[in-house]
């Protein structure tokens, strides 16, 4: 059990997708948008390219697309030419010309419809292969991480930017980059082929613009406040679901159902009054801008029918127009959102940029293990035969460590925060094969001094020695390599009881399972489960009791043979008869091995050989049971009021 006080979480905040209206909402918006968008086009290497050429895909489907509508009104020019010349009885219609620009038409949005599919393809796999490269990074950067990281910061956090912010970033980029060539080009391309028909008519549709801009400012101001807090109470209500949830044992016993429904009804409240003012006015934007496009289309069509009366354009050039009107306001839409889209891809890569930056376990050492030094290419010196020896000299150095054992402490002193150190001043020597057990008040650094010896943190000032090395020159695989350990909180995965015992040592043969599961005294309870061995463990291990799970991971510890044990409350979760039997194994692992105990019941480390009492950071007292019981002190005291009465 851990010593220090944990540190009081807030829950996660889950993103969530805002629904309908999304698109004008406020995105999160990053710290530097140039910065972060700079990082984003290093990290994608030569994936750029494939990107540079779907844009280029993207821009030829666009004017393709763009050049449609004038093509199309050719035709309705020349029918309506060819109609007037039949009644007149000048001529007729020219079908054979509608047919032939009829198939250009169709050449032509078959064209633009072929290469939009193209930069679609390439943008669906270059992005999917970006978060797919993001997410592997991350996972490898977790474990790369200092433990300090993990303790300072909610679990929720990192678990968001390896999801959400991987995942924003994904759709982003693959609907952002195309949606802004294909918009950029529409409105100049359009334009364009609005001039060339009219001027005049282009500068009377150009007037709708402001009005649009001034329309669409004022609904995002409107509904910004109310979307911010839209999202900020949809975190904190998924937060106290996610509370109560787990916590359904805790509600019931102390009676709290009541004020927890009111906790969740306050914020489903705010929730409910902030969500459809949000959408409400978000959902003006869509008649707003029907509205103005028809004051669009009135200005075009008197202006149009002016203008075809007087033979300036033809009856097609005013159909061409009225569409490429249509065409031109949606692609100032599309823009306002991609704007969006880039805020939330941007401050969602620079949210996975900052965590793969982060500093890193300095894995320095002057010990390597040989794998480690292989990985690390440090055996490339001169000649087959000095790479030889040298890694043969490392390895040996490494495996003589694991097989002395002798710890020194000497003038530890540590605090997670430098100014406000927990451990003061803590000196021990444990020779090779000892059983050490540390006990002490809850908070006096027990568990500390375990996450120093395994190099978790590194000591402000003092030394802690392996066999006479100070464990900063070890590198922290190998240093760990000796090391086996049970915790309190156990910790095991979804997979099966078979392989979350083989965990520390992957090549143990089923027999050798088995073996260590009969030491722990947990194989016939294994044997009575459907499956046996090869029953699976669901994610949390509820599937098994707590007790259970504690001897399994017991199991997992006589399996790895390392060297040095690191017990913490190792039989905390067992009843006292199975403590006894755990007990005796345990002692028979430990013989020959140092072992370091954590434990608050007194009477399970009775028979070890070392007793360090610590409190405040301090060693206080130490000696073996009888010499401290004998002594009356601090110890006497903790041990006798575990038995009174």
């Amino acid at each position: 059990m851990a010593d220090e006080k944990s540190e009081i979480r807030k829950p996660p905040q889950v993103a969530m997708s805002r629904g309908p209206g999304a698109a004008i909402g406020p995105a999160e918006k990053p710290k530097d948008l140039k910065h972060a968008l700079k990082k984003l086009i290093r990290y994608m290497g030569k994936a750029r390219y494939a990107v540079l050429l779907a844009m280029l895909f993207a821009a030829g489907g666009t004017l393709f697309q763009v050049l449609g509508p004038k093509v199309m009104g050719m035709a309705t020019t020349v029918l309506a030419e060819g109609f007037m010349a039949k009644v007149n009885g000048t001529g007729g219609i020219d079908y054979d010309r509608i047919w032939q620009i009829l198939m250009l038409t169709l050449t032509i949005y078959l064209a633009a419809s072929f290469l939009n599919l193209i930069q679609a393809q390439i943008m669906a796999v270059v992005t999917q292969k970006i978060g797919y490269r993001m997410r592997r990074d991350i996972a490898e950067k977790i474990n790369r991480m200092p433990m300090k990281y993990f303790e300072s910061r909610p679990y929720g956090d990192v678990l968001s930017r390896i999801t959400n912010d991987v995942d924003t970033f994904v759709q982003s980029l693959t609907q952002s980059v195309s949606m802004v060539i294909q918009s950029v080009t529409t409105v100049i391309g359009t334009i364009i082929m609005m001039l060339t028909i009219s001027p005049l008519m282009t500068a009377i549709a150009m007037v709708i613009l402001p009005v649009s801009g001034t329309m669409v400012s004022l609904l995002v101001r409107l509904s910004q406040k109310h979307f911010v807090t839209q999202q900020e109470y949809l975190g904190s209500l998924n937060g106290k679901v996610e509370e109560s949830f787990s916590g359904q044992m805790v509600i019931k016993a102390f009676c709290r159902e009541e004020e927890t429904q009111k906790a969740f009804d306050a914020d489903n409240d705010v929730l409910y009054s902030s969500a459809w003012k949000a959408q409400f006015i978000s959902g003006l934007m869509q008649p707003v801008m029907f509205f103005v496009g028809n004051l669009g289309y009135v200005g075009v069509a008197v202006s149009g029918g002016f203008l075809a009366i007087k033979g300036v354009i033809g009856i097609g050039d005013i159909q061409a127009f009225i569409q490429y009107v249509k065409n031109f306001t949606q692609p100032l839409q599309q823009i306002a959102q991609v704007m969006n889209q880039v805020q939330s891809m941007s401050a969602a890569v620079e949210r996975v940029f900052e965590f793969l930056e982060e500093e890193e376990e300095d894995e320095s050492g002057a010990v390597k293990s040989e794998a480690a030094r292989t990985l690390a290419g440090e055996e490339k010196q001169s000649g087959m035969e000095k790479l030889a020896g040298a890694a043969s000299v490392a390895k040996s150095t490494v495996l003589n460590a694991a097989a002395k054992g002798q710890v020194t402490f000497d003038h530890v002193r540590f605090g997670y925060d430098p100014e406000k150190p927990v451990i003061h001043d803590f000196s021990a020597d444990v020779q090779p094969g000892q059983k050490v057990a540390i006990v002490g008040p809850t908070g006096a650094g027990k568990t500390t001094i375990v996450k120093l010896l395994m190099r978790f943190y590194d000591v402000d000032a003092g030394a802690i020695r392996l066999d006479g090395i100070d464990i900063r020159e070890y590198d922290r695989h190998a240093l760990r390599e000796n090391f086996g350990m049970v915790l309190q909180d156990t910790w095991l995965y979804s997979a099966s009881i078979k392989d979350n015992i083989k965990y520390g040592r992957p090549d143990a043969t089923d027999e050798e399972v088995e073996q260590a599961a009969e030491a722990a005294h947990i194989h016939h309870f294994i044997h009575s489960l459907p499956g046996g061995y090869d029953m699976k463990l669901n994610e949390e291990g509820t599937n098994v009791s707590a007790g259970q799970k504690q001897l399994i991971t017991i199991a997992r510890a006589i399996l790895a043979d390392n060297r040095v044990l690191i017990l913490d409350e190792a039989t905390s979760s067992v009843d006292t008869r199975t403590e006894e039997l755990i007990q005796k194994a345990m002692d028979n692992l430990m013989k020959g091995r140092t072992s370091f105990v954590i434990a608050h019941r007194l009477s399970t480390i009775r028979n070890a050989d070392l007793i360090l009492v610590m409190d405040h950071g301090d060693i206080i007292e130490q000696g073996t049971h009888e010499e401290l019981l004998a002594k009356g002190g601090f110890y006497a005291g903790m041990y006798n009021s575990q038995f009174d009465g």
